[in-house]
């Protein structure tokens, strides 16, 4: 697979980009289901405890794969530019980066867990199994960090196909290792919520280590020069990083917020709205795929200013995931139920998570074009409003609405298809911006 992708066929490219990807991210999502379905094997309490605990696992991904994309733009525009040397001076500065992340997240998100996880309602033993799988989580953030930045510098080659087979192998290793130390066995004794936890950071761990192994035989780790640091690379990477970073940053916020809303309504509720943005994301794995391929072939083509290129790829991106949304809106009214009786056969959890998957299927399409539009100004250096944006949708609007729907005792349904209308409401926005900010560099 050729790492030039200012050559060639769009439509190929993003074909050869976002297929291994979105297989990829499908085994990943599924990686997530599986943990879901062991814990709801222990109790709807574990169930609950780990739908709990997403919205803080998400921060690390957030902070993770947020930074990371920033990487990828700035790499990218750098091949684009054929400054080979200046891609091998970022690559050095993003081993000093990524360290650094790990650290600052990990002291951070174990002193301030304890503490939300309370805001949300846990307590006594809810709170002990919350904190046992969360703490495992943070302290093996560093592998996760790892894991983002080394596929973030494929990513810019326009490799997903190593990424894709960490996260297969790492699907199925899953299975095991959860069965192995929730079940116990082998010198292991029973570990329950806490045994999700560690199996999914040996799984990092080990991706890790090969990520890197590919990356080795590729010439950007090619007769590296000295390192020299840099301070306007480190300033590169926040200026690029940031915007992506706080977006999905305030998606977990929106997440802790959602969560801390539908908390009133039990338990069930709670453990509903894991299981369900968890088949969610199983049809918004497309999407993911070509997110990653937009960001790719958009920064490459910007750094050489192939910008009828950039334009080509963006509206093919957008055609192809409104197929998608339709085939994924049908297949969600049609399966949804079954899907989440393959995890509970709680009726309460089974009509409330039904109910957020309804609302759900119409809003597939909204997550797409954001995606898309978001990755087409990353590609471009111009992520700035992703902030803005993110901060009405993710906070402000939810948190003013939701309080109005709490202080009326509105049913659950408005909360779902709130989400709905924000998510839309976003993607009209940030569609209309993107176009302008195209407008400008042409």
């Amino acid at each position: 697979m050729s790492s030039d992708l200012t050559q060639g066929s769009i439509k190929t490219h993003l074909r050869s980009i976002a297929i291994p990807s979105s297989i990829g991210y499908f085994f990943h999502t599924m990686f997530n289901v599986t943990d879901t379905f062991f814990a709801g094997e222990i109790s709807t309490q574990a169930l609950a405890s780990l739908s709990l605990t997403f919205s803080i696992f998400f921060i690390v991904i957030a902070v993770a794969s947020g930074m990371s994309q920033g990487v990828t733009a700035l790499i990218g525009n750098a091949i684009g530019e054929k400054k080979t040397d200046e891609a091998k001076q970022i690559v050095l500065h993003v081993i000093f980066f990524a360290l650094s992340i790990a650290i600052i997240i990990t002291i951070i998100g174990l002193l301030s867990a304890p503490f939300l996880m309370q805001i949300l309602g846990a307590q006594d033993a809810y709170l002990k199994e919350a904190l046992s799988y969360i703490n495992v989580i943070l302290f093996g953030s560093i592998f996760y960090v790892g894991v983002f930045f080394t596929n973030a510098l494929l990513n810019s080659l326009g490799n997903t196909r190593a990424f894709r087979n960490f996260l297969v192998a790492g699907f199925f290793l899953n299975v095991l290792l959860d069965y192995w130390f929730i079940k116990g066995g082998f010198g292991i004794e029973p570990m329950g919520v806490r045994g999700i936890a560690y199996a999914t950071i040996i799984i990092e761990f080990l991706g890790f280590i090969y990520l890197f192994s590919v990356l080795k035989k590729t010439y950007l780790l090619e007769k590296l020069p000295l390192f020299k640091f840099d301070k306007k690379i480190i300033f590169s990477f926040f200026k690029q990083g940031m915007p992506p970073t706080i977006n999905m940053l305030l998606m977990a916020l929106g997440m802790f917020i959602i969560t801390y809303y539908i908390s009133d309504f039990g338990k069930h509720v709670v453990a509903a709205y894991g299981i369900a943005i968890r088949i969610e994301q199983i049809f918004l794995l497309p999407s993911i795929g070509i997110n990653v391929a937009v960001l790719a072939i958009v920064s490459q083509n910007n750094g050489a200013k192939m910008y009828d290129r950039v334009k080509e790829c963006v509206i093919y991106s957008q055609k192809v995931g409104f197929v998608l949304w339709i085939i994924g809106m049908v297949a969600l009214f049609a399966f949804g139920e079954f899907l989440i009786k393959l995890f509970t056969n709680d009726a309460l959890v089974v009509s409330a998570g039904l109910s957020y998957l309804y609302a759900a299927a119409t809003s597939l399409y909204a997550y797409m074009l954001v995606f898309i539009n978001i990755s087409f100004l990353q590609g471009i250096k111009k992520p700035a409003l992703l902030i803005y944006l993110s901060f009405f949708r993710q906070l402000l609007i939810p948190v003013f609405i939701f309080s109005i729907f709490a202080y009326f005792k509105l049913p659950l349904s408005f909360y779902w298809w709130g989400i709905v209308s924000f998510i839309w409401l976003s993607a009209l926005f940030i569609v209309w911006y993107a176009k302008h900010k195209f407008d400008e560099i042409l």
